[in-house]
């Protein structure tokens, strides 16, 4: 067994941001409110932390300040993938040295990979790490799919210990996990598979649902871990609707405009990216409500 990070929900947390830059009152605000509510783990400068906008020193500072508040409470992993792999490891030594748990690493968007690049590049960050190294599958937004072959060849490096698996390949990751049994963690990266990748071997989620709901996304993971599969089917059932809705426009518009209804932050996004309004705003409110959230 390699060193295991963090088993149920970890939230791929927003960072609350307005036309100054990073709120970091709220930030914090949202980062105890997250551990007081029984999470995890929290994934900084994500998707969902809008990473790829950050400028390099905000995406530092995001990630240091995250270390120094959540001081040991949970783990913290940094993402600092990048399709230039000169900055990516740049970034993944800085943080490292911030002290994170371990560093979550996209497939490179944009100038692509092949499977033996990827192979090789993600040996080169396993290298350069401190921290335990998580991959990230998410070939919707990158155009790049990590098959299943090359988790085998990467399983075999001492530092690379999971896997986000956001593909929505089901097959897919049935042979992965064939292939790697225990030398890969699997993480859910899609809320409405939570329980259908924990079925085949799942140790949790990587979540966006549970930035607004950090304890039942926990309750859920927990509930099949714990063998209560009835429970944790109907509570993927419950919140499929607002999953749904947290993603009927590109992840982080929905979510973020989510937090600002409950108060953690403003309805801030960076460009190209704008809040979300009108009808899809309609629907996520009435899927918010329909759960008992308050807003």
């Amino acid at each position: 067994m390699k060193n295991r990070i963090f088993t149920g929900a970890g939230t791929a947390l927003i960072t609350p941001m307005n036309e100054h830059g990073v709120d970091y009152d709220s930030f914090g605000r949202l980062i105890d409110w997250q551990i007081d509510e029984g999470i995890d783990a929290l994934i900084i400068a994500g998707t969902s932390g809008e990473g790829s906008t950050l400028s390099d020193q905000e995406h530092k500072d995001v990630v240091r300040y995250a270390v120094e508040r959540a001081d040991h409470r949970v783990p913290i992993i940094a993402g600092t993938g990048s399709n230039d792999t000169a900055y990516g490891l740049q970034l993944t030594k800085a943080c490292c040295d911030y002290g994170v748990d371990g560093v979550l690493l996209v497939t490179p968007y944009y100038n692509k990979a092949t499977q033996d690049g990827l192979v090789r590049l993600y040996y080169e960050y396993a290298d350069a790490a401190t921290a335990p190294v998580i991959l990230y599958n998410v070939p919707s937004r990158t155009g790049v799919n990590i098959s299943p072959d090359t988790y085998e060849r990467l399983a075999e490096h001492e530092n690379i210990v999971a896997v986000k698996e956001a593909s929505g390949n089901i097959s897919q990751i049935v042979e992965l996990k064939s292939r790697v049994g225990d030398d890969l963690d699997l993480y859910s990266g899609n809320d409405d598979q939570i329980i259908p990748l924990m079925s085949v071997g799942g140790i949790g989620v990587i979540s966006v649902l549970s930035n607004l709901l950090p304890r039942q996304t926990h309750e859920m993971c927990m509930a099949y871990l714990e063998g209560d599969t009835q429970k944790a089917m109907e509570m993927q059932f419950h919140y499929f609707d607002l999953i749904k809705s947290l993603f009927c426009q590109v992840n982080p518009i929905p979510v973020k405009a989510a937090m600002s209804y409950m108060r953690f932050c403003e309805n801030y996004v960076r460009s190209p990216l704008y809040p979300m309004e009108g009808a899809d705003a309609e629907r996520l409110m009435r899927s918010m409500r329909d759960i008992g959230i308050n807003i």
